[in-house]
């Protein structure tokens, strides 16, 4: 039976229609990307109401989040995208292997975050960009979010691990009922029970727990191709240091989107709560656009790899190039929207007349360059998704640490408040045109592999 279902995985994996097979996973994974990052402005809309402080507390948040989740997309993207070329060449108990090392290795990173996130609170926060009247509201939300992280860290690994095997829909059903719950424990746990910007971490810790079990339970119910069981845990520092490099741009991707946001926040705190707020904001507007390009991408990045390893070149071609027009297509929409709209978006979060000045401008800034995501991050997911890490890596690097780490550094001394609105803009248009002569590389040496083959 298990032979079957892994013959019939491969079949559908690589002769389905590449169009037809990026939707089918490309869908789920966007809902599931959409739900996770609307719980998160369902937070941001919650605490807002508290006030300025609270809202920009989210912000100073926003980044430890991104390192716990540069620990779980690490592991998560590094096993699945080992575990989607195991496949490929149809070897599960080594997909397996790999699948329970990274579940072992995420929980024991969260939990050393947990451990040293709590013992120096108050420094963290601080250095993530709280001002004194925002440490309180920071203190509060990022205590219950750390003692959450070995759940949050080990959800992302079973969630890629789906993925990999092009189970997104189990995926999505786990993520989107766990986000749902997170949506309503916001209001009972921040207003009816008065716990401010804690009872908004909680309901969070809550939801990331229950898709955590959902989300285990495909695996213990023989659901899924890879198993995770102790009979495949070996002490092998050989795979795992093969997950961690093969997840390492995505580590850079995350932990610079981590070291960029404590920049941004550190930068816009200079001019005062109102431009945290703003800022705050703005970020989890765009990261919830950006979810639907990244969600395309993760629906692309197994039929990449599973093809890439058995060899189906022009399907891995045909793949990335649809990839790219469907995101494009989406995200030019969404810009349009976005700058359309800007004010009324921003007012509706905190109706603050700086807050939706500073929000405005930034939100219409970041639209200018947000169609291009499409090109850089369906390039970046297409190098880790066929193996090539130092690719992969450096255009990872880019956006939010190559160039806009100097930028937000160099623009607000230039520009002032502007700089600090205008340098994420700079920087993905600057990533747009490095991605390029990667990909051309990377595609002359595909074509000359696939000649090789039909030879």
């Amino acid at each position: 039976m298990e032979e079957s279902a892994e013959k019939k995985q491969f079949l559908k994996m690589t002769e389905t229609p590449v169009s037809a097979l990026i939707i089918s996973l490309a869908i789920p994974t966007v809902i599931t990307m959409l739900t996770s990052s609307f719980y998160n402005m369902a937070d941001t809309f919650f605490v807002s109401q508290i006030g300025t402080s609270a809202s920009a507390a989210v912000g100073v948040v926003f980044s430890l989040m991104a390192i716990i989740q540069a620990v779980g997309f690490t592991i998560g993207m590094g096993s699945a995208s080992i575990i989607s070329r195991l496949l490929g060449v149809r070897d599960v108990e080594a997909a397996s292997k790999t699948a329970t090392i990274a579940f072992i290795a995420a929980f024991s990173f969260g939990i050393i975050i947990t451990i040293f996130g709590l013992l120096f609170l108050d420094k963290l926060m601080s250095f993530l960009g709280a001002t004194p009247s925002v440490l309180p509201y920071a203190k509060n939300y990022a205590r219950y979010i750390l003692l959450g992280s070995p759940v949050i860290c080990t959800s992302f690994v079973l969630n890629n691990i789906l993925r990999a095997e092009g189970k997104s829909a189990k995926a999505m059903i786990a993520l989107t009922f766990g986000g749902i719950i997170n949506v309503l424990l916001d209001p009972i746990f921040i207003f009816t029970l008065k716990m401010e910007t804690a009872g908004a971490a909680i309901a969070t810790v809550i939801s990331q727990t229950i898709s955590f079990f959902l989300l285990l339970q495909f695996f213990f119910r023989q659901k899924t191709l890879c198993k995770i069981s102790i009979k495949f845990l070996e002490i092998d520092m050989q795979k795992l240091v093969q997950i961690l490099l093969t997840g390492f741009p995505s580590l850079c991707r995350q932990s610079l989107a981590s070291i960029s946001t404590i920049l941004l926040n550190r930068a816009a705190s200079v001019y005062g709560d109102d431009a945290l707020a703003g800022m705050s904001i703005v970020m989890r507007i765009i990261q919830v656009v950006a979810s639907v390009m990244v969600g395309i991408g993760q629906g692309f990045t197994p039929v990449s790899g599973y093809n890439y390893g058995a060899k189906k070149y022009k399907r891995v071609k045909t793949a990335y190039f649809f990839t790219v027009r469907a995101g494009f297509i989406c995200l030019l929409f969404s810009s349009i929207i976005l700058f359309a709209f800007a004010p009324q978006i921003i007012k509706f979060f905190r109706n603050d007349l700086n807050v939706i000045k500073i929000g405005a401008a930034a939100l219409r800034f970041q639209t200018i360059g947000l169609p291009l995501h499409s090109v850089v991050i369906a390039t970046n997911m297409l190098m880790q998704s066929t193996g090539k890490t130092k690719s992969a890596t450096l255009l990872s690097s880019m956006r939010q640490g190559i160039y806009f780490i100097p930028l937000i550094i160099i623009m607000p001394m230039l520009f002032n408040l502007t700089g600090v609105i205008m340098s994420q803009a700079i920087s993905d248009f600057l990533s747009f045109l490095t991605s390029i002569p990667f990909l051309i590389l990377f595609f002359k040496k595909l074509n000359e592999k696939e000649g090789k083959t039909n030879l």
